[in-house]
């Protein structure tokens, strides 16, 4: 028997836009559901049965924004914001919150359905699957989706991961950032990418030096990208600088 085609939650307060959005979807093969607001979201949710979600960002009650990190701080369920809002600052906002990608409104409903059939293809796997790839104290297990750091996991959402198996790949050298954008996001736009890969890459270092990892693992390497550094033994378990006590003088 064929599995059944992927689920799509669809939460957006405005019919007529759930109505196209549905249309472009279920041409592509896809199934949907239709939410009007974050908890009409969340009463889905809870049945299971979801693939991914395209969930608009300004909606009565509680916001896209909003909902998006509840939704990465319980799962890794790929997420799709949709806004009017075509700012910078407000695509990084919604890529910190932990969304997969952003969609600016008005948008072509074709480019949205190929950019959930895209994000559905990257978090199946890990992009590149074939095993893991280790770098000193890190192992990253792509075919897995699984990340670790002297052996102890790490809980990483489904495009840190494909962010840090894309780094462990060229360990040692600079991956430029037009590749981190087209082998992570998909996407071969650099508008915002910079902010972009900046405030994952933040989030990134920060969950990897929770789990002991050097502050200076992964670093900006001027005009060139981004470089997860190979490690002597030594500086692996090294105290940063920043958890090293300070005299009052200094």
């Amino acid at each position: 028997m064929a599995e059944p085609s992927p689920r799509i939650l669809v939460v957006d307060d405005e019919e007529q836009m759930t109505a196209i959005i549905s249309f472009a979807l279920e041409t592509q093969g896809l199934r949907t559901v239709i939410a009007r607001d974050a908890a009409a979201a969340r009463a889905v949710l809870a049945g299971g049965d979801v693939d991914l979600v395209v969930l608009d960002v300004m909606m009565p009650g509680e916001s896209g924004i909003e909902l998006c990190r509840s939704l990465r701080d319980a799962s890794e369920l790929p997420v799709i914001l949709l806004t009017a809002l075509g700012e910078v600052d407000d695509r990084v906002a919604g890529l910190s919150a932990g969304a997969d990608d952003y969609l600016t409104k008005p948008f072509s409903p074709r480019e949205l359905a190929l950019r959930v059939t895209a994000v559905l293809r990257r978090t199946a796997a890990v992009p590149g699957g074939r095993g893991a790839l280790r770098c000193g104290a890190l192992r990253v297990d792509r075919d897995a989706g699984s990340a670790s750091w002297d052996g102890a996991p790490i809980q990483l959402p489904e495009t840190e991961l494909r962010l840090l198996a894309r780094l462990a790949q060229e360990a040692g050298r600079p991956v430029p950032l037009r590749s981190l954008l087209r082998d992570v996001w998909g996407t071969a736009s650099a508008e915002g990418g910079r902010d972009m890969v900046k405030s994952m890459v933040y989030r990134l270092r920060q969950q990897m030096r929770s789990q002991g990892a050097p502050e200076d693992l992964i670093e900006a390497v001027r005009g060139q990208g981004y470089r997860l550094r190979v490690l002597s033994a030594e500086h692996r378990h090294r105290t940063s600088p920043s958890d090293t006590p300070r005299s009052p003088g200094r």
